[in-house]
């Protein structure tokens, strides 16, 4: 899928401006925000990957104009009404309400299991390794290229890489695969590698730093074997 959320490589958007000490969270309703994740998720509203395609579905100037933990409210509400457990004209009346009372309670709830839930998975993470008996079709040292079409749905092949030629510096094993899990399907372990593409192959000699390198993880059916083994 391709759209303004996909900005790896993209030019004409100035610098990256970083904050020394930046706070973890700038407003009291991120804290919330960062909460529906591992709710939500417990839920089973969405995995990981099917989260970030709710992202994705965004409107690209909604998409532009909004902070990161808008963004995971977006997708929250995106997947809570697609499974009915939202009723979006009720969540507009309640926050039109809390606009209008600022100083209004908010309701409570004890669930000491959700809440050990979180408290594990913000620690701890959710893993992605999967086993599979699929033998990898690719090791360490091949020269490879990533498949050059536009996938619709989700994926993380980045357009920056599509196209382009580089080395196999590292085999992992297997893993959920994202344009599976992310569209709806089941886990579908796939093998990834670690690819090392040179700045040149990237971003061509007139631009790039002719001494850079960039390594992306790559998922196993995004490659194929390259016959051009000079490009890494």
């Amino acid at each position: 899928m391709n759209g303004v959320f996909d900005l790896g490589g993209t030019d004409g958007l100035g610098p990256v401006v970083t904050q020394e000490d930046e706070p973890v969270f700038r407003a009291e309703w991120e804290k919330a925000a960062f909460a529906l994740f591992a709710t939500c998720f417990r839920a089973g509203l969405f995995n990981v990957d099917m989260f970030r395609h709710g992202i994705e579905q965004m409107d690209p100037a909604e998409y532009l104009l909004s902070n990161y933990y808008e963004h995971w409210v977006h997708t929250a509400e995106h997947f809570g009404a697609k499974a009915g457990v939202i009723d979006l004209a009720e969540l507009d009346e309640r926050t039109r309400f809390y606009l209008e009372n600022p100083d209004a309670p908010l309701p409570g709830r004890t669930d000491p299991e959700l809440l050990a839930f979180v408290d594990a998975a913000v620690k701890g993470g959710a893993p992605a390794a999967r086993e599979s008996d699929k033998a990898a079709a690719f090791k360490v040292g091949d020269i490879v290229t990533v498949n050059a079409d536009s996938p619709a749905g989700h994926t993380r092949r980045a357009r920056y890489v599509r196209g382009r030629t580089g080395e196999i510096t590292g085999a992992h094993g297997t893993f959920i695969y994202p344009d599976s899990a992310g569209n709806g399907g089941p886990d579908a372990p796939e093998h990834v590698y670690t690819v090392r593409f040179t700045a040149t192959e990237l971003w061509g000699s007139d631009t790039a730093d002719p001494h850079g390198v960039v390594y992306f993880d790559v998922w196993e059916p995004y490659l194929t074997l390259s016959e051009n083994r000079g490009a890494a």
